[in-house]
């Protein structure tokens, strides 16, 4: 892994190239494990292993690196300000990341990448803007779900980096479908797969030490995982809710809330999650009722899902929900919010459904999966459902996507 531009191949010119791998550069907003970045790195990682020569482009912050080792090329585009404002941190990410991809422009040529590829609204800008300027041609947009600002200049961020795009792909049919009926955007489904092989290895020596570090207690008591830390879109506040009620009749458990390594601010929202645990009588911290992980190392994810007896998904709004596919390759059972996308691919074979508005239902399907794991047909429909779902078959899409613009391309430009 490399942030150096040193790293690349002497250019050469398009005229003379012989036929070569395909050239991809994709684009992330940040070296945090957020879904998004992760789709990012999976992505890459299959790409490679699909023959492609990818480049992962990022911003970070000096001393931050990427969350993840990756067998490609990563360009760390170096954000030096400490902005005050979510805004004023997005601006200066979008401009990293404008200048990262320029300066390899600049020295290998315009045509050095065949695709250039955001993952979100923050490096959409930043090849929007360079497409506007006329350095690039085009670029390609993954959207996993769009967010409600109240800042009129977000807004404008987040509609530009998807309309300003050549293609825009989605990973889950529910947002293609929105996509199309609400903004007109011919978007197209490429699905988000899952390492099957990391998730489903045999418990690690190390998994009681992980437990320990993270404050996880098992003293008797269930343990319900979240992963995505304390945001509205999470859910997180009514999935306390039930947890409270889960306690009632299991006093020992806990409640492991993993991950939050957001960009965004949810401040008001956590500080709303720990008003309602005081009232609850839920206390928070290492080895308390309510565990707040924070960023986990991803090397100890796996061994974080297996030290959980049930994982809960009750968002209100996702793009795919990576996090029950892996969760299901580590043979824990979900509680999982009763709406698209994730009634695309699931059924009650495969996870226990609740009313994500209902702390109640939530509580009880809480109840259900931590019975028998729920009844879920981990012997075949798990199986089956995580064979449905791999980053090799992503790719596969990916490719054909790119190559047809391609074609298109040089077909309009003769």
């Amino acid at each position: 892994m490399s942030n150096r531009l040193a790293s690349f191949p002497p250019s050469v010119p398009a005229a003379a190239r012989p036929v070569r791998a395909l050239r991809v550069a994709l684009f992330t907003h940040s070296v945090n494990p957020r879904g998004g970045v992760v789709h990012t790195l999976e992505l890459a990682r299959a790409l490679n292993d699909r023959g492609c020569d990818v480049t992962v482009f990022a911003p970070a912050a000096e001393g931050e690196t990427m969350f993840r080792r990756s067998p490609c090329r990563v360009v760390l585009a170096r954000v030096t300000e400490r902005p005050a404002s979510t805004v004023a941190m997005v601006e200066t990410r979008i401009a990293a990341l404008r200048r990262a991809l320029l300066d390899v422009l600049l020295e290998r040529g315009a045509d050095y990448f065949d695709i250039l590829h955001a993952g979100d609204s923050i490096s959409g800008n930043a090849l929007a803007q360079l497409k506007e300027e006329g350095h690039i041609a085009g670029f390609v947009r993954t959207v996993h779900h769009l967010d409600v600002f109240d800042d009129l200049r977000l807004e404008h961020w987040q509609r530009r980096a998807w309309h300003d795009a050549d293609v825009v792909l989605c990973v889950s049919d529910a947002w293609a479908q929105r996509m199309r009926r609400d903004h007109g955007v011919a978007a197209l489904t490429v699905p988000n797969g899952v390492d099957v092989e990391r998730f489903g290895a045999t418990p690690a020596d190390e998994d009681p030490a992980v437990r320990q570090r993270l404050g996880i207690t098992r003293d008797g008591g269930p343990v319900v995982l979240a992963v995505g830390g304390v945001e509205a879109r999470k859910n997180t506040l009514m999935l306390l809710e039930a947890f409270a009620r889960l306690r009632q009749a299991a006093p020992a458990a806990q409640l492991v809330i993993a991950g939050g390594a957001s960009l965004l601010d949810h401040d008001a929202y956590a500080r709303q999650f720990a008003a309602r645990a005081a009232a609850c009588g839920l206390r928070i911290g290492r080895g308390a009722a309510v565990v707040l992980t924070g960023t986990v190392d991803d090397a100890a994810m796996p061994a974080l899902f297996r030290s959980a007896d049930v994982v809960a998904m009750v968002s209100v709004r996702e793009g795919f929900g990576l996090v029950v596919l892996e969760a299901l390759a580590s043979g824990r059972p979900v509680v999982v919010s009763r709406i698209a996308p994730f009634t695309e691919y699931l059924d009650e074979r495969a996870c226990v459904w609740a009313n994500p508005f209902d702390a109640e239902s939530i509580a009880d399907a809480l109840r259900r999966a931590l019975h028998a794991r729920g009844g879920i047909d981990f012997a075949q429909a798990v199986p089956a459902l995580l064979q449905r779902f791999s980053w090799a078959a992503s790719a596969r899409r990916h490719v054909q996507i790119y190559e047809a613009w391609l074609a298109g391309r040089r077909l309009a430009a003769t």
